[in-house]
């Protein structure tokens, strides 16, 4: 199969180049970076410039690259999201949802692909109802104001890519990312805050977090080339963990002291009502449809036991 990748050089690009190429599939990769096309020649992928906010130069690489199947993994996070700055920090990832989206759809058209499956977020659902979401959940349009603009670039990113029905198209809701060149990668900003005893539990700490090993991303993503249904689906561990259970025992596996914890009204304060609700109000997300309907299972089941093979000492 024929397979081109935006975004293939990032954090879930790189297993997923490596798994695609171990599988026998002819991989190729947009970039207009010289440095990205030299690493993915390395690899033994094919690179293709194009600017993807440029309808046409991303119609012209798609069409010379004849992709079966347009794998969109498109993120420009900083490697350390500064809370107080969330905004900042999550705006080009944005910019890339709302305006990159339109012209990748059009790109896979022009290339009479079969399929596109593109990157979403799981963790963009409205703290209501029960405390693990499936995908019938709404999303948090009215969230605080940090937060609304990454969840409105996610929605729309959703709707127009599952409106392009002609592409039999997939979303893919991953949860929260874990492993090597991650945020809770070993030397990932999240896991740094941890160690240095930065990222205190807040309140209760009853916000609930889905995780996802970088490696289990890729694989679930290999996963839904082939067969399957169009449509939305959470790509999360079996295991969602509230905030009070999940911040301890990372700091335990890596040797550091246990988290502080601060009242709401201090965090609410000092990083804004988005951390608060990440810390308190956050729901978990059901992973059960898409294992029904690809066949797919996370090799880490259990966050527990993921966070001690990647981070234990």
């Amino acid at each position: 199969m024929r397979v081109l990748i935006a975004g293939a050089t990032g954090a879930i690009g790189r297993p997923l180049v490596s798994r695609l190429l171990r599988a026998g599939h002819d991989v190729a990769g947009l970039t207009r970076s010289k440095t990205a096309a030299q690493t993915l020649r390395d690899w033994g992928a094919e690179p293709h410039s194009a600017d993807v906010f440029d309808r046409s130069s991303v119609i012209e690489a798609c069409a010379a690259a004849r992709p079966e199947v347009l794998v969109v993994q498109l993120t420009a996070l900083p490697a350390a999201i500064n809370l107080r700055r969330y905004a900042r920090d999550l705006e080009p990832t944005n910019r890339l949802r709302r305006l990159a989206t339109p012209n990748l759809i059009a790109g896979a058209r022009a290339a009479s692909a079969r399929r596109i499956v593109v990157q979403s977020i799981s963790f963009i659902t409205a703290p209501e109802g029960p405390a693990i979401h499936d995908e019938t959940a709404p999303t948090y349009d009215d969230a605080p104001g940090a937060l609304r603009p990454a969840v409105a670039a996610a929605a729309q990113m959703e709707r127009e890519v599952l409106a392009a029905a002609d592409l039999d198209p997939v979303v893919l809701r991953y949860g929260f990312f874990y492993g090597p060149g991650t945020h809770y990668g070993s030397d990932g900003g999240n896991i740094t805050e941890i160690r240095r005893r930065r990222f205190p539990v807040v309140g209760r700490g009853t916000g609930i977090s889905s995780f996802l090993h970088i490696d289990d991303a890729a694989g679930a993503t290999l996963t839904a080339l082939t067969g399957g249904a169009s449509g939305l689906y959470n790509v999360t561990d079996d295991q969602p963990a509230p905030m009070h259970e999940w911040v301890p025992f990372v700091a335990g596996v890596i040797g550091a002291k246990p988290p502080l914890h601060v009242p709401v009204f201090l965090a609410r304060l000092a990083a804004g009502p988005h951390v608060v609700h990440f810390a308190t109000t956050l729901r978990g997300n059901d992973n059960a449809r898409f294992k029904r309907a690809f066949g797919w299972q996370p090799a880490h089941a259990s966050w527990r036991e993921g966070f001690q093979s990647t981070l234990g000492r």
